[in-house]
């Protein structure tokens, strides 16, 4: 088993990540009856894919010798409701380190390394993914 999820009531959950105890807890959105205090678990789908695809970047990175420390990666999640309420979006936007210039090559191989990571080729063809790289 990857997790345990626990139900705690008034739409909030409290995830455990077996293999290191790290805790995660979700609530509903405001706008769908909850508290939003916490990361939703759309709001962590979200994360889930700017998480992965600057970690495999960080593996591309390590494998070619590009150093990508201190790069940040905002995340926006859209929802949509057509018919049902679901993940209609996602936008990531990479900001590079400006003190770091990258070649061409360097670039192309970050790039095409983001797009390659599980999370991103696991979400449904349906959720638009827009990608910007600012480098």
């Amino acid at each position: 088993m990857t997790a345990q999820i626990v139900y705690l009531g008034d739409l909030r959950t409290q995830a455990t990540h077996l293999q290191s105890q790290t805790l995660i807890e979700t609530d509903a959105p405001k706008d769908n009856q909850g508290k939003g205090e916490k990361f939703s678990p759309t709001d962590l789908v979200a994360t889930a894919l700017g998480s992965c695809m600057l970690s495999i970047m960080g593996i591309a990175g390590r494998t070619h010798q590009i150093d990508i420390v201190n790069t940040v990666v905002d995340v926006e999640k859209i929802m949509i409701a057509d018919p049902l309420r679901r993940i209609g979006e996602i936008r990531i936007a990479f900001h590079f380190p400006a003190d770091k210039k990258y070649s061409d090559k360097e670039k192309t191989i970050l790039e095409r390394s983001a797009r390659t990571c599980p999370v991103y080729l696991s979400l449904n063809e349906a959720v638009k993914k827009s990608v910007i790289f600012n480098w």
